[in-house]
């Protein structure tokens, strides 16, 4: 369906892309991964549109192909009045309206065969996107996506991770040959990623899908693709197993790599010595001996090895609080309540002390976001912060904190620092190099985005954190960097997420939002929870296992003990096997 060979592109500011080749063949379930800004969503608009880039290599499409698309940044239209199946069947709907209109038009037009053609026009096309069950096949959908009760709902009603599931479910029933997904995941609570899951799984057609989401790359994909530091690879099968042929591959590289390091290390030694004695000494001898193992230093150096995918680095986040203070409330909320056309929360209570890290968990528009900015303006009379408290607050959308018409450079300027040098140093931790720092902001990637809004972030050291979906549009190298930074910081934080992994990971308890309520919950109740309404048995705890696994290889690669590093990922790969 789709063949890329030796593709290369650049921009002005950095080059993407150096002859990179893989094909995507019909029917295959296809997750596209790789660090933020690595180029993805521009191989994408590629892919959409060639013509609009000048780029090197080639890229063949079946030219029968029809594409769909699912954006990443889809707003939801507040003012639409269409209800969920209108909205969803419009397609089918101007088309059945178009094949009504031609056979009224014929019933007094002398130019009949004009008319027929276009009518079998019509209807060929009508056939061809499944027109004769579209309404059997909608609410086959919506069920599947537990949306059947929203049928006759207005899609302004809606929240946002139901929004992206029609838009899903609408771009399936038109049956394209492919259909592309930028991070269709992006804010969608457990229910709704459970829903994209059983979607994507159903899906007969081929799917090319940019995620960063751990549970539907371990559920859904028989292919991966991963761009990685301008190159890229392809491999069938599932992600998991992918994942522990990149770990098993950097115990061998690594391995291979420090042998290879002793040797032109101890080359160089006997190259110093060479260049010595032939500066003393004019016989011809000595100089093409020198040269000889001049030669092979180039070889061995040209043999070390190369892994743009196992040496990737990892952003070095840092949340620091300017001054901790001894355990106390930091935050107190009293008979809270808020409401917009309907009411969203009502009396509710809590509290969380200095040192507390809670997540604030509900399904999509139950008003977490409303209540996260209530705690952060601190003008509402059921809303008490400790007066040694000082709130920093990351928002989901982007621009609140970001000017997106400055260069990296001028936000940190503006940000308090005062040198070029002290503004490379700081954003090089990361992931942003020397040639982006004079790059607007609009021009970065939304993972780019979201490292970026960390970084100036990170900067204030306030001592209670206020993140609303921080996760969002970060590849999986940044959320372990942020779960590290999180683990760490000492302060008191409130987060807003609907990942699994970084809430097990990182948080004391939980804070969950239902029927317009708070309760508390511990960490094991809220896994037990998780896993009766979303998961499957056990998948978690294996999950836990896997990751202890990897965390005691890195730690075995870092100390060299590559024996053990062997052993840990025999001990993995058996794991996985039983998945």
């Amino acid at each position: 369906m789709i063949k890329v060979d030796n593709l290369s592109y650049s921009f002005p500011q950095k080059d993407l892309y150096n002859q990179i080749s893989f094909t995507l063949d019909d029917g295959q379930h296809c997750a596209f991964i790789g660090s933020s800004g690595s180029g993805k969503s521009t191989l994408v608009d590629i892919i959409m549109d060639s013509e609009r880039y000048m780029f090197d290599g080639i890229l063949e499409i079946d030219p029968n192909c029809r594409i769909g698309y699912v954006s990443q940044f889809s707003q939801l239209d507040k003012t639409n009045k269409t209800t969920v199946f209108e909205y969803i069947a419009e397609e089918f709907i101007k088309l059945q309206h178009e094949i009504a209109s031609i056979c009224t038009e014929m019933e007094t037009s002398s130019n009949i065969d004009t008319l027929l053609e276009k009518y079998q026009q019509a209807l060929d096309v009508f056939d061809a996107i499944g027109g004769a069950d579209f309404e059997s096949n909608i609410n086959k959908k919506l069920h599947l996506a537990n949306l059947n009760k929203q049928e006759n709902q207005m899609v302004s009603e809606l929240s946002g991770g139901e929004f992206k599931l029609i838009q899903v479910i609408k771009e399936m029933l038109k049956s394209p040959d492919l259909i592309i997904m930028d991070e269709p995941d992006v804010f969608l609570d457990f229910e709704n990623l459970n829903a994209l899951k059983n979607l994507i799984n159903s899906y007969k057609g081929t799917l090319l899908i940019i995620t960063h989401n751990r549970y539907l790359l371990n559920h859904c994909f028989n292919k991966i693709i991963h761009l990685e530091n301008k190159e890229l690879q392809e491999f069938d099968g599932r992600y998991i197993d992918y994942n522990l042929s990149l770990l098993q591959s950097k115990i061998e590289t690594q391995e291979l790599a420090i042998a290879d390091t002793d040797e032109i290390m101890r080359n160089n030694i006997l190259i110093d010595k060479l260049r010595f004695i032939a500066t003393n000494n004019s016989e011809a001898s000595r100089g093409k001996t020198l040269k000889a193992r001049v030669k092979v230093q180039e070889r061995l150096e040209t043999r070390r090895i190369k892994a743009p995918f196992v040496d990737i680095k990892q952003p070095v986040i840092h949340l620091v609080s300017d001054h901790e203070i001894e355990e106390t409330v930091a935050l107190k909320v009293t008979d809270y309540s808020v409401a917009f056309d309907d009411i969203l929360l009502e009396n509710i209570n809590f509290e969380i002390k200095s040192t507390d890290k809670v997540v604030l968990i509900g399904s999509n528009g139950t008003g977490k976001t409303t209540l996260l900015r209530e705690i952060f303006k601190n003008d509402h009379p059921s809303i008490e912060i400790n007066k040694d408290i000082d709130v920093a607050y990351l928002s989901q959308l982007q621009n609140e904190l970001l000017n997106e018409s400055h260069t990296i450079l001028e936000e940190f300027f503006d940000a308090g620092f005062k040198t070029y040098e002290e503004i490379k140093s700081y954003i090089s931790n990361y992931g942003f190099g020397k040639e982006v720092i004079n790059q607007k902001i609009g021009s970065l990637s939304g993972g780019e985005k979201n490292t970026l809004q960390l970084a100036k972030f990170s900067v204030g050291k306030a001592n209670m954190l206020l993140l609303d979906e921080p996760t969002s549009h970060l590849d999986t190298y940044s959320q372990i960097a942020l779960e590290k930074a999180i683990k760490n910081y000492k302060g008191a934080i409130l987060m807003v997420s609907h990942d699994f992994y970084f809430i097990v990971n990182c948080m004391d308890f939980v804070l969950l939002i239902e029927d317009k309520a708070i309760r508390k919950i511990s960490m094991p109740k809220f896994r037990k929870m998780i896993y009766a309404n979303h998961f499957d048995r056990d998948y978690l705890e294996i999950e836990q296992k896997k990751k202890s696994l990897e965390t005691n290889i890195e730690l075995a690669l870092q100390d060299t003990n590559f024996e053990l590093a062997k052993v840990l990922s025999e001990e993995l790969e058996k794991l996985i096997k039983s998945l």
